[in-house]
């Protein structure tokens, strides 16, 4: 069954820059360039929420990994993070010294990843909201930049064509990807973490394995490619390009599976739900849309790439060796099928934890919502003590 439009949302004034799922697929946020963010209800007849807080266009949005918080970045230079509730409260801190144009959370949920026309990525603990270091190799503006799934690397592209990858510890470019034709607009990690994608101004999409460094895959489209989001079973890739297409690339037979039409005007942004389930999208058209995905169900879980090899074909024509930087679908073996009751022990843990990490993030950002008014209430304070002194003296005199 082909992918179908499921929902869409209408209540942007501008062009929308950039969507994500929460966790559950409860909540949809959205940035736009008309300075907000929205927070859609996948309930049906649930009315949404709008964001006002950033004094120019938002260009990227992301839930945290236990949906508990939403970071976005914009125009205006910083960085805020928010509830993602009726109050919709949130703390801005002063990023960087150009247009925010990308945010990303680690897995942990205890980083975030910034990427600006400064040129610069800059790294950040997300409960303090402390600025930890900088990575500034690019020689011009950074339009994305992203964890690897176990958060020891960060892959950044930009518009000097390259995309860079570095070590998070020692904070050094240990490569730089050099054959895109265009500015590299998205960039993104492979679920196994071995291989990423990009897509360029060049029309092109392109696949590397970060530990040989060599390109995997080449998807030649016809126009720019603005963004891209890799299924989570590892085995499809879907694209916004603005010819107004979604694209669904199957990374196992390196082939163009479906093109999807829909928004009236470029899309502009495109991200899978964390089940896969369902994917949106965003456009010139100020439109948010819902898609269910409606792949065979029988794609399996992320199993260890390095088990596997395949032998893919892109769409230049010629062959290239995978060597577990995508992986074939899941076979089930007697090792791997565990009880039914260590499922539910595992389940019920893995919830618990992401309780407990959510009322953290909740409880960390009321705290520093309450530092940011304390510290309002001590200036006014100080400003009435200093305007009575001055009366005080006026009189005397």
């Amino acid at each position: 069954e082909d992918p179908s439009l499921e929902r869409h949302f209408k209540g942007h004034r501008d062009a929308v820059t950039s969507v994500d799922f929460s966790r559950a697929k409860k909540q949809l946020v959205s940035g736009s360039m008309d300075s907000c963010l929205m927070i859609w209800s996948m309930k049906p007849q649930m009315r949404a929420y709008r964001f006002l807080g950033h004094k120019d266009a938002v260009l990227c949005v992301q839930f945290s990994p236990s949906g508990h918080l939403v970071a976005s970045g914009s125009r205006d230079k910083t960085v805020r993070l928010w509830i993602p509730s009726v109050k919709g409260d949130s703390t801005v801190f002063k990023a960087h010294t150009g247009t925010v144009r990308s945010v990303h959370f680690s897995s942990d949920g205890q980083s975030l990843v910034t990427a600006s026309d400064d040129k610069t990525i800059k790294v950040w603990t997300v409960h303090r909201q402390k600025f930890l270091f900088s990575l500034s190799q690019h020689i011009n503006w950074v339009r994305c930049a992203r964890f690897s799934p176990d958060g020891r690397l960060i892959v950044s592209s930009s518009d000097d064509k390259t995309v860079k990858l570095w070590d998070k510890t020692s904070r050094e470019c240990i490569h730089s990807f050099c054959e895109h034709g265009g500015f590299v607009n998205h960039v993104d990690f492979h679920p196994s973490g071995n291989c990423i994608a990009a897509g360029s101004t060049d029309s092109t999409v392109k696949l590397w394995d970060v530990r040989m460094n060599r390109l995997l895959q080449h998807y030649q489209g016809n126009s720019v490619v603005n963004s891209l989001s890799f299924h989570p079973s590892g085995n499809y890739l879907v694209t916004a390009s603005s010819d107004s297409t979604l694209k669904i690339l199957d990374l196992l037979e390196g082939r163009l599976l479906y093109t999807l039409h829909g928004h009236q005007g470029p899309a502009t942004c495109v991200a899978f739900s964390r089940d896969g389930d369902l994917f949106a999208s965003g456009g010139s058209d100020e439109q948010v849309m819902v898609w269910k995905t409606n792949f065979d169900a029988d794609y399996g879980e992320v199993v260890k790439p390095q088990k596997y090899n395949s032998s893919v074909e892109g769409t230049h024509g010629t062959g290239v060796e995978m060597d577990g930087g995508i992986h074939h679908k899941k076979t089930k073996t007697q090792d791997s099928i565990r009880t039914h009751e260590q499922q539910e022990e595992e389940t019920s843990l893995a919830n618990t934890l992401e309780h407990i990490m959510g009322q953290l993030d909740v409880l960390t950002q009321t705290v520093s919502i309450l530092e940011q008014r304390l510290t309002l209430t001590e200036d006014k304070l100080k400003e009435c003590l200093e305007t009575q002194q001055k009366i005080v003296q006026n009189k005397t005199n």
